[in-house]
């Protein structure tokens, strides 16, 4: 079986191993995967170098909202009128409140995810900020109450070809 990046962009299945050890200990040196994996470090490394070159793997840091002070997760759906949606987005994502803001089809034009200390800071956020953002319609927030299912891992990774 080939071990390279498929032509389609297709991991192959020592790729995958490597990613789900990555995911299980993002910290794991090469060295550690490799001896996971019956594999030399030398190619735990390159499989690392070259899907990080085909854009098929990025290693980032993900944390855990309530480890950094964070008790209110909200939504807010947004309706864009009289300007352009994409320039709106552009100016909501720089608020430091939001860490995801989407463009989106359907009833609203925008989706945004807001990370809060706490219920204090709701107001001035949707009332002294979100507010004050030219061309917004509407900005319906909904506040989570309880975060059942909360996985950042779900890129798929592609199959077998």
């Amino acid at each position: 079986m080939s071990r390279e990046v498929g032509a389609n962009g297709q991991v192959k299945s020592i790729d995958r191993d490597i990613v789900a050890e990555l995911q299980r200990n993002g910290r794991a040196t090469n060295q550690q995967i490799a001896e996971r994996l019956g594999l030399t470090a030398t190619t735990v490394a390159g499989r690392i170098r070259r899907m990080e070159g085909a854009n098929l793997l990025r290693v980032v840091a993900v944390s855990d909202f309530t480890a950094h002070g964070y008790s209110l997760l909200m939504q807010v759906m947004i309706e864009v009128e009289g300007r352009p949606a994409s320039d709106v987005i552009e100016e909501l994502a720089r608020f430091p409140e939001v860490f995801a803001a989407h463009q989106v089809t359907g009833r609203y034009d925008i989706d945004m995810l807001v990370a809060l200390r706490d219920v204090d800071e709701l107001a001035p956020l949707v009332l002294e900020k979100i507010s004050q953002v030219s061309g917004i319609r509407s900005a319906v927030p909904s506040i989570a109450v309880d975060i059942v299912k909360y996985q950042f891992d779900v890129a798929p990774i592609g199959g077998e070809s």
